[in-house]
C-alpha cells in the first residue's frame, strides 16, 4: 500500500486569522449589543447573547481546526490529526460547480456510504454521504486536490471499478 501524499490543503496564517477575527468580532458585537442596549423583550436579549456565544465558540473551534491540514493519498483523504475523512474507493463523485453546496474555495464529495457527522470549521465537514472540503483554504490548493481526485475517479471508472 502506497502512503505517499499526493496533495495537501491547509489554511494559511492570514486566511486563518481573518476568518477567526471576523467570526469572533461578530460574536463580540452581538453580546455587546445585547448587554449595552437590552431589548424590551427578554427573549431577544437571550437570543442575541446565545447567537453571540455561538459565534465565539465557532471562532475558537475554527482556530483549533485550521491548525491541521488535509492530505490526499492514493487510498484516502485524511486530516493530519489522524482522522480519515474519506476512502478514495468510497468516493462516488466530486462537485465543485458554482452552485454546488460546498464550502468557499472548495469542493464537495459524494460518497457511496454514510459517514459520521463531523465538522472542522474552515477546513471540512461531513454529513451523511457528503463531505465538504474548503473554507479558509487556498483556492489553488483545493482546486489541485479536486483535479487529482477527479482523475482518480475517472481512472477507476475507466478500469471498470464501481
Amino acid at each position: 500500500m502506497n502512503d505517499e501524499i499526493l496533495a495537501t490543503i491547509q489554511a494559511s496564517r492570514p486566511r486563518r486569522t481573518f476568518g477567526v477575527a471576523v467570526l469572533g468580532t461578530l460574536g463580540l458585537i452581538l453580546v455587546y449589543v445585547a448587554l449595552s442596549q437590552p431589548p424590551a423583550n427578554l427573549f431577544w436579549g437571550v437570543f442575541l447573547v446565545a447567537i453571540g456565544g455561538l459565534a465565539l465558540w465557532g471562532a475558537f473551534r475554527m482556530w483549533d481546526a485550521t491548525q491541521a491540514r488535509l492530505e490526499l493519498t492514493e487510498t484516502q483523504l485524511r486530516s493530519s490529526d489522524g482522522i480519515v475523512i474519506a476512502n478514495v474507493a468510497d468516493i462516488q463523485s466530486l462537485d465543485r460547480g458554482m452552485f454546488a453546496f460546498k464550502p468557499s474555495n472548495g469542493f464537495m464529495l459524494r460518497l457511496k456510504t454514510k459517514t459520521p457527522r463531523r465538522w472542522r470549521p474552515g477546513l471540512w465537514w461531513s454529513l451523511g454521504n457528503r463531505v465538504g472540503v474548503g473554507g479558509v483554504t487556498s483556492a489553488a490548493h483545493t482546486k489541485a486536490m479536486a483535479e487529482i481526485i477527479s482523475a482518480m475517479i475517472a481512472g477507476r471508472d475507466q478500469l471498470g471499478g464501481t
